[in-house]
């Protein structure tokens, strides 16, 4: 199932190079024409990249949801669910597809933040932040997959995933809570995409980002989140996807 959709990049150059472009672009206007970070203390760059690289991990699922519910609507599933295979399987083949796809824009991220001047350091630290990112990928991708499973056409995909963008910008990827209205601070300190950027921020050496109870355990709110979306998607997915035709 994974060297099926490894196949399909071969016949889509053009949406796998959109994806990686796009995250760079976003990280290019909001680090040069937009500006922006109210409240940031230092560099704004050191405190921008590590919340692009979380919003690139949150983004992007269209793809992937796209690839499900084609197969959905042409009745491809149908027919791998009549052969001998472990009920799943096909969804966790995209899985691993998509996470190769995303750790390779993740290394482009990357590349494009040292290019512009971010200098997180390396080390165990460094390791630890990119786990995070691609836990948090993984994450989203199952979530994203479960709202695949249940649009069921292609064309209601974009509709859906119009969901997940409150998610990436109610976040602090590009400011501080504290600059932001108490109520609206509150929501987005407890947001994953934030756990998951204040963590990386943290071990990245960019300090802590704030005093409140989610910003001092970041670290531990960047390891439950995915662990909960996970625990509780990744079922329902595989679950409704055992359910079909029956």
């Amino acid at each position: 199932m994974t060297r099926r959709e490894l196949a399909h990049w071969a016949r889509q150059p053009v949406q796998v190079v959109v994806g990686l472009v796009f995250p760079v672009m976003l990280l290019l206007v909001f680090g040069y024409l937009v500006g922006g970070g109210r409240g940031v203390s230092g560099p704004y760059v050191d405190f921008l990249v590590p919340g692009m690289l979380a919003l690139t991990m949150a983004f992007g699922l269209e793809g992937t949801m796209l690839a499900v519910t084609r197969d959905l609507d042409k009745g491809v599933i149908d027919r791998f669910r009549s052969m001998p295979m472990v009920s799943g399987t096909v969804l966790v083949g995209r899985a691993v597809a998509d996470m190769l796809q995303s750790a390779a824009g993740l290394v482009v991220m990357i590349g494009v933040g040292y290019a512009i001047g971010w200098r997180p350091g390396g080390g165990a630290g460094f390791l630890a932040a990119v786990g995070l990112l691609l836990m948090f990928r993984f994450a989203m991708l199952w979530v994203g997959i479960q709202l695949a499973m249940v649009a069921g056409r292609p064309e209601l995909v974009q509709a859906v995933q119009i969901l997940v963008w409150p998610v990436g910008f109610l976040s602090n990827a590009f400011a501080v809570p504290a600059s932001m209205p108490g109520w609206l601070g509150a929501a987005v300190e407890w947001n994953p995409l934030s756990a998951t950027a204040t963590a990386v921020r943290d071990l990245c050496g960019v300090g802590p980002g704030g005093s409140s109870w989610a910003a001092e355990h970041a670290g531990l709110l960047a390891v439950a989140w995915p662990v909960v979306l996970v625990g509780v998607f990744l079922p329902l997915a595989v679950g409704r996807f055992g359910r079909l035709g029956g």
